[in-house]
């Protein structure tokens, strides 16, 4: 049979690769972004009852009522902004299915979306399906800052959307309020909608503040937020996430929405629901990673891995150019196979393959997970 792909270019993510690798070599995985620690009892207790009292069919195809109500509070309660929950938010199974659908309902056949690179995967395969073209602005290390006179080169009459995330995966960049002005001076009177990927919303360190869109209203009316309960609760095998938008756009959202995927989990969202009601136990997340993040540094004392910035997220980006000359992903695979440590080659998210030798690390792990990995890895060279 003669098949067309519509993703030609399109293999075994590096995510799947590194991983592959670290089980066959018996490797600590440092990769995958996901935890090694399980998620709060509590919310396993709710979700539980959920599930053995008769919560089990379908949901009303934009969420349970009262979640999207718990949401509306916390998002206002965060930051400021009110968000009516019948008509602007929306349950999704996870934050991926949330961004795909984003696109897929505003972006049309030759419609240009600017990416902010290194980004993370999911982005360009999305727009590429959708018939746009991925129009790429590339960040440089090591502080991944913003040009916004380079920036505004790139928007064109072609240009629908932006997409843009903070806290930033994989190089753990929080951006500013000067960023988010920015951006709404040059999205200000134009049809571009704005796609913030604000999965890593609670995971902000050093007395920081998350510029989350909801901050700037003239940038909320144009914009699709979309968050993650699976990074927020260290539960990402339930891949349950959610998006915030103004009624217009969540009207266009819902329409792709309900024949993607319809409803998502019914006993989860109820059992988050009764979670939420508590605010510590997100508003406790910065001071829970940073203290993995700096767990994670000092045992990374004295190895010849030089760390960047890590301002949020749970990924912490270490330059190897004093040690090796590889290209990252032959850097990637030797920590792995030799060294015992499976790391992702940051060059994987960049469309251009830029390559500045520079490996991600997640610390979102147990303490002794990290303290293993370090021992290891001061031990290179």
């Amino acid at each position: 049979m003669n098949l067309q792909s519509k993703l030609p270019t399109v293999g075994t993510n590096i995510f799947s690769i590194m991983s592959g690798l670290a089980n066959q070599h018996g490797a600590i995985n440092l990769s995958q972004g996901f935890p090694d620690f399980d998620c709060p009892e509590a919310l396993q207790d709710r979700v539980s009852f959920h599930l053995k009292n008769g919560k089990n069919q379908y949901v009303p195809m934009a969420g349970v009522p009262l979640l999207r109500e718990r949401l509306a509070k916390k998002m206002e309660h965060s930051y400021g902004t009110p968000i009516h929950p019948d008509t602007d938010i929306t349950v999704t199974a996870g934050a991926t299915q949330a961004l795909f659908t984003a696109i897929t309902a505003f972006v049309h056949t030759n419609d240009e979306v600017i990416l902010i690179e290194p980004a993370y995967d999911c982005y360009r395969p999305a727009i590429e399906l959708a018939g746009g073209i991925p129009v790429i602005y590339e960040l440089h290390g090591p502080d991944y800052q913003i040009n916004w006179d380079d920036f505004a080169k790139l928007i064109s009459p072609k240009t629908k959307m932006i997409v843009i995330n903070t806290p930033h995966n994989p190089i753990g960049k929080v951006r500013s309020a000067a960023d988010m002005e920015e951006l709404q001076r040059l999205t200000k009177d134009t049809d571009i909608i704005v796609l913030s990927d604000e999965v890593y919303e609670h995971l902000i360190f050093d007395d920081a503040t998350h510029q989350s869109v909801l901050r700037f209203p003239d940038l909320y009316q144009r914009s699709l937020l979309v968050y993650s309960f699976g990074k927020t609760f260290h539960s990402t095998g339930w891949k349950m996430g959610y998006c915030v938008a103004p009624e217009y756009l969540m009207r266009e959202f819902r329409k792709v929405h309900q024949f993607n995927v319809f409803s998502c989990n019914s006993f989860v969202q109820y059992g988050i629901a009764d979670f939420l009601e508590n605010a510590e136990r997100y508003e406790s997340l910065p001071t829970f990673y940073q203290q993995k993040r700096d767990f994670f540094q000092k045992e990374m004392e004295g190895s010849p891995l030089q760390p960047l910035s890590s301002e949020g997220s749970y990924f912490q980006l270490y330059d190897y150019s004093k040690v090796s000359d590889l290209p990252d992903l032959d850097f990637a695979k030797y920590l792995t196979k030799e060294i015992g440590v499976a790391v992702i080659p940051v060059s994987a998210f960049y469309s251009s393959g830029r390559d500045e030798r520079v490996v991600r690390f997640c610390f979102a792990k147990k303490e002794e997970t990290l303290a293993s990995a370090g021992k290891l890895l001061r031990e290179i060279g």
